[in-house]
């Protein structure tokens, strides 16, 4: 995908303006890698449990009338894994240590996704194009 490289400038930036952020990975809304920084987990697995995970979200939040996904934050012993819906194709998930501020997590990736869900997405079009 030729966005990959800008998604990629994209986590970069996240991981510069979250502090103790400790991953970060664009997937598709099917479990496959566009982009990541992860290093201590797979990225493949993580792709694939992420879609997993927005799936059962998406349930849960149509199930419970609460409109379309938007986020999911699961908490941990030893920090924090946070999914984000990123346009209609792609999925954002960070991770974070224990004492990340959650607040500032969620800031900067409610204001990333729209970012990123626009060069997938814009990608994804010029394939259909091409």
């Amino acid at each position: 995908m030729t966005a990959a490289p800008e998604v990629l400038a994209e986590l970069q930036g996240l991981r510069v303006r979250v502090p103790h952020l400790t991953g970060a990975m664009v997937a598709s809304t099917d479990g496959l890698v566009i982009a990541h920084l992860v290093t201590d987990t797979e990225p493949d697995g993580l792709a694939a449990l992420t879609a997993a995970a927005l799936g059962v979200g998406s349930r849960l939040t149509t199930a419970a009338g609460q409109g379309g996904f938007r986020e999911l934050l699961v908490t941990g012993e030893g920090g924090y894994v946070a999914t984000y819906a990123a346009g209609t194709s792609s999925v954002l998930t960070l991770l974070a240590a224990a004492d990340a501020n959650v607040g500032r997590l969620n800031l900067e990736a409610r204001r990333a996704g729209p970012r990123i869900a626009a060069l997938v997405d814009g990608a994804l079009e010029r394939q259909r194009q091409e």
